[in-house]
């Protein structure tokens, strides 16, 4: 299967040698850089340099994890692209998770004003995600996405087999994003995913849905690729977990960018019940659902101050007032929704106190 986005094609298979000769084949490419991190250096790049040996590849690796998605890290891919004399006709191939097609992207996006990158995710968060949709960055200051740019890769290679490498944590991760994707779109996609059978996924099955979740973020980027309103929509449960995830990458207890969300989706889901009247059952069934399978980040009442401070840079908020994406009463997404620091502070005491 094949989905069309902007300036880009993510494409679905089952054997990614043979997608990536079918689309090199095809290019005038004079030299290939393939991004990976520590994990997919030793678990993905093997399978991959099936297809590109000839091209005599050469491979830039960076330390696993997202602390890694920094300034320092993407120098160290412009100095790998400019020492190997990569030009215009240079390709870069992103192979790994969300970090690494971020940064990837990123680099590539800016390095001599943009070369042409593919991306290969190897996780469900980077599939479901991270490697489409044309957003790239790193973190700054300690801010998720502080510094980035717009620019689609010109393909997304997504193979399930990938995901036979990932532990259950990282697996969970992703699909809170698919959780999200349910929330924001209509009652079939609720269905679905409510009825997924999490502890033993069917590869056949899991690829559809992860169509089907791509389809609702892909739709929604084609129709407002820059966020200016309607991709506002998937950023719901991200206000107030991407603070959770950047407190905690301060601390020994990192948060994955999937448990910080979850987080964000239960708080977020509180505040649509108490602000936009979304249904109570609903609120209920969905956050224990998504409590059945994250665990509870551990949160103190002075930590709430910290949290609402980060939460102060999030992208979507004007003139210094915090702007959330909430669920309305018949299950409609509202944007711009702007939120008091009582709002705020009700939601993550009704958080901490989940039992």
């Amino acid at each position: 299967m094949q989905i069309s986005s902007l300036n880009s094609e993510i494409l679905f298979t089952q054997n990614i040698v043979e997608a990536v000769n079918n689309k090199l084949s095809k290019k005038n490419i004079s030299k290939i850089f393939i991004l990976t991190d520590t994990n997919t250096h030793n678990f993905c790049l093997p399978l991959l340099l099936e297809s590109l040996e000839e091209f005599n590849p050469h491979i830039i690796t960076i330390a696993s994890g997202d602390k890694s998605k920094n300034i320092q890290s993407l120098t160290h891919i412009w100095n790998i692209l400019s020492n190997e004399n990569a030009d215009r006709q240079s390709l870069l191939i992103n192979l790994g998770g969300g970090m690494v097609t971020d940064i990837g992207g990123f680099a590539a996006s800016t390095f001599k004003r943009g070369i042409e990158c593919w991306n290969i995710p190897t996780s469900l968060l980077a599939m479901i995600d991270a490697s489409a949709g044309g957003k790239t960055g790193i973190n700054y200051n300690d801010l998720k996405n502080e510094i980035g740019t717009f620019s689609f890769p010109a393909y997304v290679f997504i193979d399930s087999i990938f995901l036979k490498t990932l532990d259950k944590r990282n697996w969970l991760s992703g699909f809170a994003e698919m959780i999200k994707h349910a929330l924001i779109s209509d009652e079939d996609q609720w269905i679905s995913i409510l009825s997924n059978d999490i502890e033993s996924p069917n590869t056949e099955n899991l690829l559809n849905a992860i169509q089907k979740s791509v389809s609702v973020k892909n739709n929604i980027v084609l129709q407002d690729p820059k966020e200016q309103n309607l991709r506002k929509t998937l950023n719901f449960g991200h206000t107030i977990g991407h603070a959770f995830e950047s407190y905690f990458a301060k601390t020994d207890k990192t948060l994955l960018h999937g448990e910080a969300i979850a987080a964000g989706m239960i708080c977020e889901l509180f505040l649509s019940f108490k602000i936009c009247e979304f249904p109570e059952s609903r609120m209920g069934q969905w956050i224990t659902f998504i409590r059945k399978l994250y665990p509870k980040v551990i949160l103190k009442r002075e930590q709430f101050k910290e949290i609402i401070h980060l939460m102060s840079h999030d992208k979507k908020n004007e003139e210094g007032r915090i702007k959330c994406v909430l669920l309305g009463k018949n299950g409609e997404v509202i944007i711009n929704r702007e939120l008091s620091k009582t709002d705020i502070e009700t939601s993550l005491l009704f958080y901490i106190d989940l039992i």
